[in-house]
């Protein structure tokens, strides 16, 4: 169970750092995060990054809340829904824009995933 809590959050800390890049500094360290968005589009995308930081933000928050849950079985509950939530953004993300994204984001919640039935 202590495994899976620090993986879990290791993937909280990861949507966190993704939270902070769309939301509060798009515009400069996002530009060197993300290379392969031109640079004349960071300002223009501002807004639309800012609403994916939130969307971020809210899966970081529900592992975070599945960490603080005392009841073992509710807390895995939670978990494996914010798990299984990530993991599909990712895989979507990993065919529609790069497959960067899921190393960055589908591995580690499905290690979190498998970590919590083993």
């Amino acid at each position: 169970m202590l495994v899976s809590k620090i993986i879990i959050g290791f993937v909280a800390f990861i949507h966190l750092y993704i939270l902070w890049l769309e939301m509060f500094v798009w515009t400069t360290r996002g530009r060197k995060v993300f290379k392969t968005i031109p640079a004349d589009m960071f300002e223009k995308t501002k807004v639309m990054a800012a609403n994916q930081g939130l969307y971020n933000g809210f899966l970081a928050f529900g592992l975070i809340w599945s960490l603080c849950i005392s009841d073992a079985v509710w807390s895995k509950n939670v978990a494996i829904f914010f798990l299984i939530c990530i993991l599909v953004a990712g895989i979507y993300g990993a065919i529609t824009v790069s497959k960067r994204i899921l190393y960055v984001q589908s591995i580690p919640a499905l290690l979190g995933l498998l970590s919590l039935f083993i």
